[in-house]
């Protein structure tokens, strides 16, 4: 089993050469030339400014997810500029979201929006998919020990020391408050490894309904096929503020996080600035990359109406991007208070339906699958080309033995 590895090794490089030399057309996601037309991100989000997004050797980018016929929440979600009722006053200004939604938690009514289903980057808002998982497969007192690697992760980090134990409860408030990708990767292991733990995200993705989506890391950290919108964010967001765990989680405001073995414990602090001074304010999470730029999820509360905002692809100019988010949930205040016709509609489905969807996805191993093509670097589809490859060249081989022989003086 252990020469395995140098053979793969010496084929990715083979493939490497033969696929350079050949000048075949590059598999990683095309920029702008592959969008649709109508709107501009209807297929992919706007092209990277770095190479994170650079698939391993021999394995191509994952394919566009597929645009539904029909738009998720109804024919005006389809819409890619301003989606307001038609005597609603203007959205506020500055706006700098490329996409944003904003919804009525106990109706699912889309109060308003802006080009909901573009496709962006989710950037840490991904750790909502992934604590969802965590909080249906592993208990709140069920202990990590973190690997190295879990704890070397590229930062926004909390700070978990490889070889302590610490329980998934402190672990599951971390991650949403601090937004810890060392967190992040730790609770990915814990759930049976990396590429793992993305297969059952993506899976509750699917199960949600949520079809703008594809993780690619746990932490949010953007790589291959990396994808979601503002309305699934809005789906997903509003699912998991129906769990008592999470939303107790992204509801506190400060807490004390264990050291590690023989290191005394010390406070981390909700890092969503909504919790300084806006009234109702239920909690929400952040996000930012080179990729995604800013992302943000919030909801508050007021005379018994939950509102949610969801927001991608934003700036920190001219004004923070918390600021733009409590004058879009102001105005969603003002929207509901009038009694304007809604937009759209959210429909989260319910947990009982969902987790007997998961149940049956396990039945037939359709995570474990999905799973175990994640863990290979090379994937089908890069393993069929390597085989065509080497066929090729034993074939040119043959080729040339046999003329050597001809050419050979007797």
């Amino acid at each position: 089993m252990r020469s395995a590895l140098p053979v793969r090794v010496l084929i990715v490089t083979l493939l490497s050469g033969v696929l350079a030399s050949a000048g075949l057309p590059a598999l990683a996601q095309s920029p702008v030339a592959q969008q649709a037309q109508s709107c501009p991100n209807e297929l992919l989000p706007p092209p990277p400014v770095d190479t994170s997004e650079k698939p391993p050797p021999g394995q191509p980018s994952p394919a566009p997810l597929p645009v539904p016929d029909e738009p998720a929440g109804g024919e005006r979600m389809a819409e890619c500029g301003y989606v307001v009722p038609p005597t609603a006053p203007a959205p506020p200004e500055p706006d700098t979201a490329a996409s944003w939604l904003l919804q009525d938690m106990d109706t699912g009514e889309v109060l308003a929006a802006k080009d909901p289903h573009g496709r962006q980057r989710p950037a840490s808002l991904i750790k909502t998919l992934l604590a969802l998982v965590v909080i249906d497969e592993l208990s709140p007192d069920h202990v990590v020990v973190p690997t190295v690697e879990d704890a070397s992760q590229e930062c926004t980090c909390v700070g978990i020391v490889a070889g302590s134990r610490y329980t998934v409860d402190d672990l599951l408030h971390a991650l949403l408050m601090r937004s810890g990708n060392d967190v992040a990767h730790a609770l990915g292991t814990a759930l049976g490894g990396v590429p793992t733990a993305v297969a059952k995200m993506n899976s509750l993705a699917k199960r949600l309904g949520a079809k703008d989506t594809r993780a690619a890391t746990p932490s949010g950290l953007d790589g291959p096929g990396m994808m979601t919108s503002a309305y699934d964010m809005s789906l997903i967001f509003g699912y998991a503020m129906r769990q008592p765990e999470y939303a107790d989680a992204v509801g506190t405001q400060h807490m004390d996080f264990p050291g590690g073995t023989g290191r005394p414990s010390y406070p981390i602090y909700n890092d969503n600035q909504l919790w300084d001074g806006y009234e109702g304010f239920l909690g929400g999470k952040t996000g930012f990359t080179d990729d995604s730029r800013h992302t943000y999820a919030g909801a508050a509360e007021r005379d018994g109406t939950r509102i949610s905002v969801i927001m991608l692809r934003a700036e920190q100019r001219p004004v923070r991007v918390s600021e733009q988010a409590r004058a879009l949930l102001d105005y969603g205040f003002t929207l509901a208070a009038s009694g304007a016709d809604p937009v759209g509609q959210v429909t989260v489905p319910d947990p009982a339906e969902v987790h007997e969807a998961a149940a049956s996805e396990r039945d037939s191993g359709d995570v474990s699958a999905a799973s175990s093509s994640a863990t290979d670097p090379f994937g089908t589809t890069g393993w069929i080309v390597t085989l065509i490859v080497i066929l090729i060249v034993a074939v040119g081989l043959l080729i040339g033995h046999r003329k050597g022989l001809l050419q050979r003086p007797e």
